[in-house]
């Protein structure tokens, strides 16, 4: 998708079913499509052809090829969702198994990787990067609110970044025991005792 888009009417209403039943189908085409075809097979008119929409409905949904990769990113299958609690050690935990279930689809995993290689020369990626960022860092605190607890953007940092580091760049297995220690690392920058809620 070109970084600028054609001139295009408004975004579609977010709360119309019609228009949440088509960006469903368009992100599931397009997580199909991505590890097949890589970043520069996934073209606006391949995608509209494969998804059976027009290009322009592709412009009005994701004005830009980061705005997609972003959702896609956000908007992965579903791989198990932290339920709220008020143990720390459990919801970070859990927190963690779905992040790192997440970073193991394919085209998760490659969306991810895309937008965050494109953010320093793309603004659009920046923005969008900033988003998840954001927006798992809103979804974690919402977890751990019965806690009491809310995190800051550099304690949520702590958390994701060991795990993102060892899959990504040390290339290997983020194992249950690698969580364990990195959970009861970082209770002790967030203010909890290990092993205590």
């Amino acid at each position: 998708m070109p970084s600028k888009p054609p001139v295009h009417r408004r975004p579609p209403n977010p709360s119309n079913p019609r228009v949440q039943r088509t960006r469903a189908r368009i992100l599931a085409v397009a997580r199909e499509l991505l590890p097949e075809v890589g970043l520069t097979g996934l073209t606006t008119a391949f995608l509209a052809d494969r998804a059976g929409v027009t290009r322009q409905t592709l412009y009005r949904h994701w004005p830009n090829r980061a705005a997609l990769l972003a959702d896609l990113t956000l908007q992965g299958p579903d791989v198990g969702y932290p339920e709220p609690g008020t143990d720390v050690r459990a919801v970070a935990t859990a927190w963690l198994v779905s992040l790192r279930a997440g970073i193991a689809v394919p085209a998760t995993r490659t969306a991810a990787l895309a937008i965050a290689a494109e953010a320093d020369h793309d603004p659009d990626s920046a923005k969008g990067m900033a988003r998840i960022v954001e927006d798992r860092r809103t979804a974690l605190n919402k977890l751990l609110a019965p806690s009491g607890l809310q995190i800051t953007a550099e304690q949520y940092t702590l958390l994701y970044g060991p795990l993102l580091a060892r899959v990504f760049f040390d290339r290997a297995e983020a194992t249950d025991e690698f969580l364990d220690t990195l959970v009861t690392q970082w209770l002790t920058t967030v203010g909890h005792t290990p092993g205590l809620s």
